[in-house]
């Protein structure tokens, strides 16, 4: 498994440690971030800081994480760099999720504008 995870406060912050988040690999991270987020935690923080690239197959498989979250979950999203954001951005799904700049801004409640 490529996710690392932490709790703090009242967030369970998963770190994905893969560089790429892409069509091959796309369904076991879904997988994997199902398994880790096994609904204790009312806000799962998923740091992207260590992905360079994401496809659409890799958006789709955060999307599919969201929605398979317990209903009192929330994801959101920390790290993205410029080319992640960037599909975020072209996407709108930056409307979709809130997105902060760093783990750390998430419990600042300081989100990143879009």
């Amino acid at each position: 498994m490529q996710l690392e995870t932490s709790p703090r406060d009242d967030a369970l912050i998963v770190t994905a440690m893969m560089e790429r988040i892409d069509a091959a690999i796309a369904i076991q991270f879904k997988d994997d971030l199902r398994t880790v987020t096994n609904g204790e935690s009312p806000r799962v923080v998923l740091d992207l800081s260590h992905v360079d690239f994401l496809d659409s197959s890799g958006l789709g498989a955060v999307v599919a994480a969201m929605k398979l979250l317990a209903p009192a979950q929330k994801l959101e999203l920390a790290g993205l760099g410029p080319n992640v954001e960037k599909v975020f951005r072209l996407t709108r799904m930056d409307s979709v999720f809130t997105i902060h700049s760093t783990v750390d801004a998430a419990f600042d409640g300081v989100a990143k504008a879009s």
